[in-house]
């Protein structure tokens, strides 16, 4: 992890594994062979999970937005693996894989994708609105940035209470630029609160490159007004964002306060599901595939080391196919929510 000047973090409880180094020069968790055919695994989840939601979004089953999150899977698997019970995690609208990751079942969220009584908000919140107490997952917001606020009020809580947990709230790198982003990060940074603020910078806020929208592209440096320490990390590399991530929630657990952990990731598909994503050519999308995809990084690994064959690769993946397949199954043959629900969850 390249920890820049306005950086403070102590290094001491990154696993003593971490000593080889990201493709940005930050060190990396030497995984074992479960935890690299679990994170295999967790990742193949989300991947094909979304592939078959844009499939049903095609037939018309899933309605209004929908944003896929094909290609950033090792961020939210690699932080997840570093979390620990109690740790609550918010995120904007890209979140079906921050919702698989946090160990929500895959027929839940499909059934809220296609507005089903079974999904997670009973069918009333669809791709961008679900939650999960149980699991500590907050949301899937559709305003540009509030769940940093949202995070930040999460964090608050932790602190005042006395436990030990810590929040992690996702934002893009559009969402970096808005103004309730630094009035979240000045309280989190006065009060000392427990959060890791983590950008995911997959280069392009809808349609447009983060060359040509921000005056500071550096988002690790975000926080330096505030005192509050960053890091760049490899966000295609599952080892390098677990080993920034025990780094950073130890930094917060420790009473340090907020960090701010910037992932560099990418896309595959456009920004929704209607945007055709011809602000940037094929070339560059197929050669993210072909040299950083988080998972063919992964299935390289053990084959090489020999921790998988072929054989159980497949077994795997079928695996996953058949619990996405079930999901989209059971999705299309759950009912659709009475018409009372339209009287339910309001606030007067």
């Amino acid at each position: 992890m390249a920890l820049r000047k306005t950086a403070t973090v102590s290094s001491r409880k990154t696993s003593a594994k971490s000593t080889a180094k990201a493709s940005n020069g930050g060190p990396i968790a030497d995984f074992d062979r479960d935890e690299e055919l679990k994170a295999y695994r967790e990742m193949l989840l989300i991947r094909r999970f979304e592939e078959k939601a844009g499939q049903l979004y095609g037939m018309g089953f899933i309605g209004g937005f929908c944003h896929l999150y094909i290609g950033q899977e090792a961020v939210v698997v690699g932080m997840q693996m570093a979390q620990k019970e109690g740790d609550q995690v918010i995120t904007a609208y890209r979140d079906h894989g921050h919702m698989l990751a946090t160990g929500m079942e895959a027929r839940g969220v499909m059934a809220e994708l296609t507005g089903r009584r079974s999904g997670y908000s009973r069918g009333k919140g669809g791709s961008m609105h679900m939650f999960s107490k149980e699991k500590h997952f907050y949301g899937g917001h559709g305003i540009v940035g509030a769940q940093v606020s949202l995070g930040t009020g999460l964090a608050f809580a932790n602190r005042y209470r006395g436990n030990d947990s810590v929040a992690v709230a996702y934002f893009g790198d559009g969402a970096a630029n808005q103004g309730q982003v630094y009035e979240s990060f000045n309280m989190a940074a006065l009060w000392k609160l427990p959060i890791v603020y983590i950008v995911e910078n997959n280069r392009y806020a809808m349609g447009t490159s983060t060359a040509r929208a921000t005056a500071q592209s550096n988002y690790s440096l975000r926080g330096s007004g505030f005192g509050i320490p960053g890091m760049q990390v490899d966000g295609m590399d599952v080892r390098a964002v677990k080993a920034a991530a025990d780094e950073a929630l130890e930094h917060c657990r420790s009473g340090k306060g907020p960090i701010i952990l910037e992932m560099l990731t990418y896309r595959y598909r456009g920004h929704s599901m209607s945007d055709p994503a011809k602000y940037r050519t094929k070339e560059e999308v197929q050669k993210m595939r072909s040299e950083q995809d988080p998972i063919e990084q992964v299935r390289m690994r053990v084959m090489e080391k020999g921790w998988a064959t072929e054989d159980d690769l497949k077994a795997i993946d079928k695996e996953v196919r058949d619990i996405v397949a079930d999901s989209a199954d059971f999705a299309q043959a759950d009912p659709e929510p009475d018409a009372s629900e339209l009287y339910t969850d309001i606030l007067l």
